[in-house]
């Protein structure tokens, strides 16, 4: 239901469609700080609050016995929040596996009156729109604090209490939905971390430690230079040259973030017989960044649509011998060989490797049919991930709708 009255939500359940306008009110006419003192300079089980309202974790440190540090016992069902970064989403409610943790001053817990509902306050209070704009009111000459006075004092505009439940219990739903996605992509996405490092033969190794049935023979060690060879990016260009034209270039990010190049991430250029022309199954590397970690990462080519080029901060490799794409994708960014190409990375303030070096790194090779096995095997992992991603991002943004939605 629309409706462009002020204190009145866009979207409202039927049965309250006719129950008038929310009312003003300050946090502090319902909620109320808790002070009961726990340890003292020992040993002590500390919560902490996540940033952008993931909620409350816990995170056990041992206090030392100089330190005089006063904490504080929290409760399930209390609503917490970090002084120090409530701008940037730090609030949560403690959940009850958390009932006997403890927290300082500056992770400041509240109980909430039974005339409002905790979790609709803080759905309310979780908003960007809410918590950003307390930044103008944090103050300090270090860290900046969101003091407890001023998050007292902040008004809140407020629906009966029941108008309250319904809406923290249909938020809920899509909450649970949310965790349970997050869980099961964490857990694949762990499954395939795991199956990147043991589907491929450590430094030394003959095997992998984990391999498919049928499969016994040793691997090869072969130079990347031996089975392929390289060229290099767009060269010779100005400014001037790019955002138009009837061929593409990849673009660095596309490398960089993409195992399989995504045919998608390409920007025009105009067409140049003086470049080279990538094709399918060639592999591209970055040859810089900010961190050695980040440099050298590589996506492989499976797709094209017409002359293609690519950028200028990145060289291609391409194989002389039958290789599975695939495999090869995971193969240069599995565990080991990410950390032969990390030990090129020269630099200071940025991080550069030679596609020279690179050519000299040894990589494992098994029979063409084991590679097959391999990499469509993990293929199929990242297109499991893929689609747990894109459920999880619309659940996010259904329930960011009806958070914008729902509250005045």
């Amino acid at each position: 239901m629309e409706n462009n009255r002020k204190m009145v939500p866009k979207r409202r359940f039927k049965e309250f469609q006719n129950a008038g306008d929310w009312e003003q009110r300050k946090v502090k006419e319902f909620a109320n700080e808790s002070s009961l003192k726990g340890h003292t300079g020992i040993e002590a089980k500390k919560l902490t609050v996540k940033l952008h309202t993931r909620g409350v974790e816990k995170a056990d440190v041992k206090i030392q016995g100089s330190d005089n540090t006063q904490y504080y016992i929290r409760r399930a069902g209390q609503l917490i929040y970090g002084k120090q970064n409530f701008f940037n989403g730090a609030i949560g409610i403690v959940p009850v596996m958390l009932d006997k943790y403890e927290s300082t001053k500056d992770v400041p817990a509240f109980d909430i009156d039974k005339a409002v509902d905790v979790y609709w306050i803080y759905l309310y209070l979780a908003r960007p729109e809410i918590y950003e704009p307390q930044e103008l009111n944090c103050t300090g000459t270090g860290s900046k604090r969101f003091h407890v006075s001023d998050f007292l004092n902040m008004p809140v505009t407020i629906p009966r209490l029941e108008e309250q439940q319904k809406i923290s219990k249909y938020l809920k739903t899509y909450e649970y939905l949310i965790t349970l996605h997050q869980r099961k992509l964490d857990k694949i996405k762990a499954i395939k971390k795991a199956y990147l490092s043991e589907m491929f033969p450590q430094n030394g190794e003959k095997k992998p430690r984990r391999r498919f049935k049928g499969f016994t023979d040793d691997w090869e060690q072969r130079k990347l230079g031996e089975i392929g060879y390289t060229y290099t990016g767009l060269s010779g260009k100005t400014k001037e040259d790019f955002g138009h034209g009837n061929a593409k270039f990849i673009t660095y990010m596309n490398v960089f973030s993409n195992s399989i190049n995504d045919p998608t991430m390409v920007e025009p250029i105009e067409i140049d017989a003086k470049q080279n022309e990538v094709e399918v199954g060639d592999v591209f590397f970055t040859t810089s960044s900010e961190t050695p970690e980040e440099v050298g990462m590589l996506s492989v080519l499976l797709e094209k649509h017409g002359k293609t080029y690519l950028n200028s901060f990145c060289f291609g490799y391409r194989p002389m011998i039958k290789v599975n794409s695939y495999f090869l994708a995971y193969m240069l960014r599995s565990k080991h060989i990410r950390e032969k190409i990390i030990l090129l990375a020269q630099g200071i303030s940025r991080y550069n490797i030679s596609k020279t070096r690179v050519m000299e790194i040894a990589v494992p090779i098994p029979s063409l049919s084991e590679q097959k096995c391999i990499g469509q095997y993990l293929y199929d992992l990242d297109n499991i991930i893929t689609l747990h991603q894109r459920k999880l991002e619309k659940l996010k943004n259904i329930k960011k709708a009806y958070l914008n939605e729902m509250f005045v």
